[in-house]
């Protein structure tokens, strides 16, 4: 009977212990709301060469049903300033209601990474009058260089793939040319031998003739001298 009436006691704390833990975890996920075009900026003081990745995604109020859903007509411009250099801006990129943004800290300091949400004029959607609210979901990875290359594991293999191709078109290009430059060499050559032979056979031909020449004039000559002594 002890047993039973300490039981739910140690159930508390196991329970009390789990709900510690959970909120010892960190949380990668930011939530936010912004009226519309209102912009939102978050500051981040960052070490030189970190690398920062972020991903977003973003619902509008539909104010028919009060419920928030996606519109693909919503833009949102991604802006990141260095403060500490005069707001010199590192990033400036327009990206659809969902998508991906990454930098590296060029300097130490701290960086403003705004977020501003709008809809084209043209289009009909929930936030065209310029007013609503909207939700961001945001993800972002400071220097969590293992975390980036597990979430991009699939491009970085088709990038290693793609390198690996261009490498080994590269050494058969580069096996291509060799064998072009020794095929040229032996060209070269058989073409500098068989000159070299032809201008020989030539040199020999002119001494022939030469001396075929000289022996007839040379005949003719005494031929003339015995024609007029006699």
């Amino acid at each position: 009977m002890a047993y039973q009436a300490s039981s739910p006691s140690w159930l508390a704390a196991v329970l009390a212990l789990f709900s510690i833990f959970s909120l010892l975890l960190p949380a990668n996920a930011l939530y936010f709301y912004v009226d519309g075009r209102q912009t939102k900026c978050f500051f981040e003081d960052l070490p030189k060469d970190t690398l920062v990745a972020g991903k977003f995604e973003t619902q509008v109020i539909n104010p028919n049903t009060n419920t928030y859903a996606i519109d693909h007509n919503l833009k949102v411009q991604i802006t990141v300033d260095e403060t500490f250099d005069n707001d010199h801006r590192v990033v400036n990129k327009r990206e659809n209601h969902s998508g991906r943004f990454t930098f590296s800290a060029a300097d130490a300091g701290q960086h403003r990474i705004c977020f501003l949400a709008e809809t084209d004029v043209s289009t009909s959607g929930w936030m065209s009058s310029g007013q609503g609210a909207v939700k961001f979901t945001l993800d972002i990875a400071i220097g969590e260089t293992s975390k980036i290359e597990t979430e991009d594991k699939d491009k970085m293999k088709d990038i290693v793939q793609r390198v690996r191709d261009l490498n080994s078109r590269l050494h058969d290009i580069r096996r291509e040319q060799v064998y072009q430059r020794e095929r040229e060499a032996e060209f070269r050559d058989q073409s500098e031998t068989t000159n070299s032979r032809v201008v020989r056979w030539t040199m020999i031909q002119l001494a022939v003739l030469s001396a075929a020449c000289a022996w007839q004039l040379s005949h003719l000559r005494s031929f003339f001298i015995k024609q007029k002594l006699t």
